[in-house]
């Protein structure tokens, strides 16, 4: 990781932090469970409005339209336009930014 300092002591790194929000996603024929990771001081919304094809979960549970376990993995990318809704869980902590939601 390579960390550069300007001249007022800033600095500057290739590394991006983020925050992982407990989500559940409706896709167009499974519901999904687990999280993503949004940038501090952004939210969930700020996160789907990006120019992405795919959204990245990780520690995700795939459910069928029946409620019934079908897969569970460490991560997985959605398509973004086979969402249909995201829920944040309510044990997430506030939302960052949350006043201006």
């Amino acid at each position: 990781m390579a960390i550069e300092f300007d001249d007022k002591g800033k600095f500057f790194t290739n590394v991006i932090s983020k925050t992982a929000l407990a989500v559940t996603v409706q896709t167009v024929t499974h519901r999904i469970h687990g999280n993503i990771h949004v940038r501090q001081g952004q939210r969930i919304k700020d996160e789907l409005d990006a120019q992405e094809e795919y959204l990245a979960m990780t520690d995700v549970v795939i459910y069928s339209s029946d409620d019934q376990v079908l897969y569970r993995s460490g991560f997985i990318a959605v398509r973004c336009n086979q969402i249909v809704w995201v829920l944040p869980d309510p044990q997430n902590d506030a939302q960052p930014d949350e006043e201006h939601q």
